[in-house]
């Protein structure tokens, strides 16, 4: 089985990617699969709703997009997909609006692709915001049918610099308890 994470942060060393490859360590001794894809910082033009892939559904958004095409197909092959961003004015990055929107339209109009696939956001934050942003991802993940794990907080950690959220022994057990629960879950509904 696979877990994708898409990495919403311009840095690609950052909080965000430490919050992701802390969960990649515990599903790697589960035995899963691991792929982390780096969204921020890429050129991504979100959804105009110009209708191209409801009509031609085939899992692809049709104007100039090609690093969220690659997000989007790879979204359809994982099992677990992880969508992780900083706060950015209480909400998440650009890019991963972006990926929410275009990948959302597309896969529902192309026959609702992602549908029970378990899915996890996870937000790394200076002081706040974190709850929207988070909010945010999980609205994605429940529009499209998608299984959301629950962990022992919400999924966030608190840091500024790069690996300041290793400080957050709170925010770090929240983000190991969800990748034991998302692994626990993506083994039940293993087909």
């Amino acid at each position: 089985m696979k877990i994708l994470a898409i990495n919403g942060s311009p840095r690609r060393n950052g909080n965000t990617s430490i919050l992701i490859e802390e969960m990649f360590k515990i599903f790697q001794t589960e035995g899963f699969e691991t792929e982390m894809i780096q969204l921020g910082n890429k050129p991504v033009h979100g959804c105009t709703a110009c209708s191209v892939c409801k009509e031609k559904q085939d899992g692809k958004c049709h104007i100039k997009n090609d690093h969220l095409n690659l997000c989007i197909e790879k979204m359809v092959e994982a099992d677990g997909i992880i969508i992780g961003s900083p706060v950015y004015f209480a909400d998440v990055t650009p890019e991963v609006k972006a990926l929410i929107d275009v990948a959302g339209y597309v896969t529902r109009a192309s026959g609702h692709l992602l549908k029970r696939k378990v899915g996890a956001g996870v937000i790394a934050v200076r002081r706040g915001g974190a709850l929207h942003a988070f909010e945010t991802i999980n609205n994605f993940f429940l529009i499209n049918q998608m299984i959301v794990p629950g962990s022992s907080y919400w999924n966030f950690a608190i840091g500024r610099d790069p690996g300041d959220v290793l400080n957050d022994a709170e925010g770090i057990q929240t983000i190991r308890t969800l990748a034991e629960n998302m692994s626990w879950l993506l083994k039940k509904v293993q087909v």
